[in-house]
């Protein structure tokens, strides 16, 4: 029964450990800072991006070159603007990213994309906070994010709207919580409930579970009475499939609990690694992703670039890339302040449309997507701008 759970640990612990890496780093409050240095448009603009080079995880090392490689193909796009990038090795540490973000300032640079883990983010940011340089990191933890600090990762909030949003609307109205008793499971909880009142659903309970094999197996009586005492129509899972998702998928049907009768949600990608499509109990199910279209071009232009696919962070460098062109075409001197990054029409980016929120986080335009017989099929399409469906 475990046997499948333990594979496909084994085959993505590594991209899923370090995206908690993003999550489970340090929450103190943004540094404060003014709005934004002044820039030349009709010159260079100065960019900094710091990735993990010198770290001691060949995984970070290799992360850190596809950042790199993701961020010079967006260089190699921008019409009319000329970027010129600086890049800066942080080693994977808090102290050694604080460092080079003050030198990258020291030498000019006006805005800072990355680094990669919230740690370090924060480092970065208190560094150059007194120059009014804006950083806009790689980490998906919006607690990190204010004053000067940006997050280009998908938060769960943005994930979790979409996917309360698109239920609601399915009549999938009355969702039950499943998650796990640590920092990133709680932090998934506290985003699905904030979605559940934003769109006007029903809080059908809330279950929290030891993140153990045995803590999955004795939760279910409970998961199961919550469900029915509350009417719940919806199970929202924060479980991915390094963690508890194949075992969830297994043992709620045979708990009473299946897809005929209550809906599974899925607060991670269920669609990656590809063995998770083989999984039977995840048949059915509902989860977000990036405009698949848009992802899939990047993807091959990338492969094609440079011999292998790329990381699946590496389009947030393309992003911040992006953003940074996309604003310096205005010819404003003041492109890159806090009051431009978070101008409402978002940005075109490699996985969709993006925007920067005014307290450091951000949406993005997600597909809603569902797996049948072990394939995604796109139920809900990712919207193109801010106006459309999903937002």
């Amino acid at each position: 029964m475990f046997a499948v759970f333990t594979k496909l640990r084994k085959l993505i612990l590594g991209p899923l450990a370090l995206l908690s890496m993003l999550l489970l780093a340090a929450c103190q409050t943004g540094p404060l800072i003014g709005s934004g240095p002044s820039v030349n448009p009709s010159a260079p603009v100065p960019v900094a991006l710091l990735v993990p080079y010198g770290s001691a995880d060949t995984n970070e090392q290799k992360l850190a070159q596809d950042l790199e490689n993701a961020a010079r193909m967006a260089v190699s796009d921008l019409n009319g603007v000329q970027i010129d990038l600086r890049v800066y090795g942080t080693a994977g540490n808090a102290e050694k990213a604080g460092q080079v973000a003050s030198e990258a300032v020291a030498d000019g640079a006006k805005i800072i994309i990355g680094p990669l883990h919230a740690e370090s983010a924060n480092a970065a940011a208190l560094a150059v906070a007194g120059r009014g340089v804006n950083v806009l990191a790689f980490s998906n933890n919006p607690t990190i994010a204010g004053g000067n600090l940006f997050v280009l990762g998908q938060t769960f909030n943005t994930t979790a709207n979409r996917l309360v949003g698109y239920a609601a609307s399915q009549g999938r109205d009355r969702i039950m919580t499943v998650y796990a008793s640590n920092l990133a499971g709680r932090l998934g909880r506290a985003a699905i409930q904030e979605a559940i009142t934003l769109n006007g659903a029903v809080p059908a309970g809330s279950v929290s579970y030891e993140f153990s094999q045995q803590g999955v197996i004795s939760v279910l009586p409970q998961i199961k009475n919550t469900a029915q005492q509350n009417d719940a129509n919806a199970i929202f899972l924060t479980a991915n499939t390094a963690g508890a998702l194949p075992l969830f998928s297994q043992m709620l049907p045979e708990n009473g609990l299946g897809q005929d009768s209550i809906q599974y949600i899925g607060l991670a990608r269920w669609d990656t690694p590809p063995q998770t499509l083989e999984l039977p109990g995840v048949q059915g199910g509902w989860f977000a992703l990036p405009d698949p279209g848009r992802s899939a071009q990047f993807q091959n232009r990338f492969q094609s670039a440079y011999g292998a696919p790329p990381h699946a962070l590496s389009g947030l460098a393309y992003d911040g890339i992006a953003a940074v062109g996309a604003l310096v075409t205005g010819g404003s001197r003041n492109a890159l302040s806090k009051e431009a990054l978070t101008q409402p029409a978002g940005f075109q980016g490699v996985n969709g449309v993006f925007r920067f929120l005014p307290n450091g986080s951000n949406e993005r335009g997600l597909a809603v997507a569902t797996i049948q017989d072990k394939q995604v099929k796109v139920l809900s399409p990712a919207p193109q701008g801010f106006e459309g469906a999903g937002f």
